[in-house]
């Protein structure tokens, strides 16, 4: 593609409408699937989606009074510049794992061993999963991502009054080649491509697969700049007190990438992103060493 092609806006078009299509034919898809028994969905109408959670189940009361709810949205006016270094301190190890269709989200167990842990102001809190939601829960200064990841963290002492730490990712598209000379995007990511045929082969089955030795290092955390501040789990039963940590370089993925994992889940979770949440006066601090 020469360089009046990349800026003809010919070109630029034809790129929106590709994602466009993918996402529709995502949103789409499977729509007379049999019904399954589910305890909440993401669907906006639905008597069991977000705006309806906290209603549901006592113990899920918090998805609706809680006051410290994520996600958020992460808006440079609110956030406080924390210069110092602060790098996240990780050790993390190669281990078993099972690839779990959980209905609502498609996610990684580490499974009978230790795949390491994080240390956050001198607590350590060790790696149990990960999983993945599109679009993105947490949007940055309003706009939404492609797909996010979340490494879920548990505290080695369970009577912490903060026993959860989540780091979670964030991804935009690579789109095919004749877009990728437009937009200037990266390859699709690497952890995924390590997954994907075994997430694909548990379309809209809920049911698990061993997966072999997977090394949580694969993610790519970068560890160096990130925004931090405490919310709550974002799905029932919307626990509050969770440590987040949100990567602050955005990575890659493709469409495919996204569509094998919106098509893996049942319908009612092709998208499973939750709603921004308010901030409620609360910081949110941005480790962005010089």
């Amino acid at each position: 593609m020469n360089a009046k092609q990349q800026t003809n806006p010919n070109f630029v078009s034809a790129c929106l409408i590709f994602t466009f299509l993918f996402l529709s034919y995502s949103a789409s898809v499977s729509a007379d699937e049999e019904e399954n028994e589910r305890e909440f969905d993401y669907l906006e109408n639905s008597e069991k989606g977000p705006s309806h959670w906290g209603d549901l189940k006592m113990e899920w009361s918090a998805c609706k009074n809680g006051v410290l709810q994520s996600p958020v949205d992460l808006s440079s006016q609110r956030v406080k510049i924390v210069n110092k270094a602060g790098e996240l301190k990780k050790t993390y190890k190669p281990c078993d794992a099972i690839l779990r269709n959980r209905g609502h989200d498609i996610s990684l167990k580490w499974h009978n061993c230790d795949a390491g842990l994080i240390n956050i102001n001198g607590t350590e809190y060790s790696l149990q999963q990960v999983h993945w939601h599109s679009p993105s829960e947490h949007t940055i200064n309003g706009a939404r991502y492609a797909l996010e990841l979340h490494m879920v963290h548990h505290s080695t002492d369970p009577n912490f009054n903060h026993s959860v730490a989540v780091i979670g990712l964030l991804y935009f598209f690579s789109l095919p080649e004749f877009c990728i000379n437009i937009y200037k995007l990266g390859a699709p990511d690497a952890f995924l491509s390590k997954l994907i045929t075994n997430v694909t082969s548990l379309a809209d089955e809920m049911q698990e697969r061993e997966v072999g030795v997977i090394d949580p290092n694969m993610i790519g955390i970068d560890g160096k700049k990130y925004y931090r501040y405490i919310g709550s789990l974002t799905v029932p039963p919307c626990t509050e007190g969770v440590i987040w940590t949100m990567n602050k370089i955005i990575r890659t993925v493709s469409i495919d990438q996204v569509l094998a994992l919106r098509l893996a889940v049942h319908d009612y979770a092709e998208s499973n992103a939750r709603p921004v949440q308010p901030l409620n006066h609360r910081q949110i601090e941005l480790h962005n060493p010089n």
